[in-house]
């Protein structure tokens, strides 16, 4: 085994585990109400830092990549940006169409240990995890495309998809309790949405550079699917759930500084 495949195994492993604990901290019910306390500063942090690392990090080396990939039209960079806007389209697509829209944790309104009425059907649950499978999907796709160019770059977006585990997983969960389900269902659909991160990562690592699906094709797409996330989902979200509070705005620079230290870190320790 080389040191990449440990490396996306790990990543694609932490990914997933996020995604379960952030359903699990709905239960007990007093972790419950402190994780969503906190949820607005993690998901504002986490938007600030993702959005960063797709500025700085991916659509740059995305652009790199390509001209590297065809030096013959270098300067012509009109295939990845339609590579980017279709990453970007594919997510709206999913999110909006497939899977109905939704605020982070405000499906649950009733007693956490009664889940006799249902705020929801469970048929709208069902779909917005269905819809999920897709976005999580791409987030190991964007590791491992990220993880191909070398360890700095991969490690800044798992750190960035890593932060915004938390809160879906706690998102899809109090959907699925809010159709009247309980921790087995809470479980089930968290441990989906983790494993199917886990998938893409493995999917793009053994098939994607075999079927000629190289990073150059692979990094457009995932930074578009990153942007869309970053700047349509999570500042949309933080938005909503911070109101006039300027401590959550503050939060979104809080996780752009935090970007840059990280890859002032990383720059000190590995180079380049």
């Amino acid at each position: 085994m080389t040191p990449l495949f440990l490396q996306l195994v790990l990543f694609g492993l932490l990914a997933a585990l996020a995604n379960v604990l952030g359903g699990l901290v709905l239960f007990p019910k007093t972790l419950h109400h402190q994780f969503r306390y906190l949820l607005k500063y993690l998901l504002a942090l986490g938007a600030g830092f993702m959005l960063a690392v797709t500025v700085f990090e991916i659509l740059p080396k995305a652009m790199t990549l390509w001209q590297h990939s065809n030096p013959a039209n270098a300067e012509d960079l009109a295939i990845p940006m339609m590579l980017v806007l279709g990453g970007y389209l594919l997510t709206q697509f999913v999110e909006h169409t497939i899977a109905p829209h939704f605020h982070l944790g405000e499906e649950m309104h009733c007693d956490d240990d009664d889940h006799s009425h249902e705020l929801i059907t469970t048929s709208s649950a069902y779909t917005a995890v269905g819809g999920l499978l897709v976005h999580t999907f791409f987030d190991g796709v964007s590791i491992a495309a990220a993880s191909q160019i070398d360890l700095k770059v991969g490690l800044l977006v798992f750190i960035a998809i890593f932060l915004h585990k938390f809160p879906e997983g706690f998102t899809i969960g109090s959907m699925v309790m809010a159709a009247g389900k309980g921790l087995r269902q809470v479980m089930i659909a968290t441990t989906l949405l983790g494993l199917t991160t886990f998938l893409g990562v493995m999917v793009f690592y053994f098939i994607g550079a075999n079927t000629g699906f190289t990073v150059a094709y692979a990094l457009p797409i995932a930074g578009g699917v990153t942007l869309y996330v970053a700047a349509s989902d999570l500042i949309p979200e933080v938005n909503h759930h911070g109101g006039n509070s300027p401590w959550v705005s503050l939060s979104v620079f809080a996780g752009v500084a935090l970007f840059f230290l990280t890859h002032l870190l990383l720059h000190a320790v590995l180079g380049n």
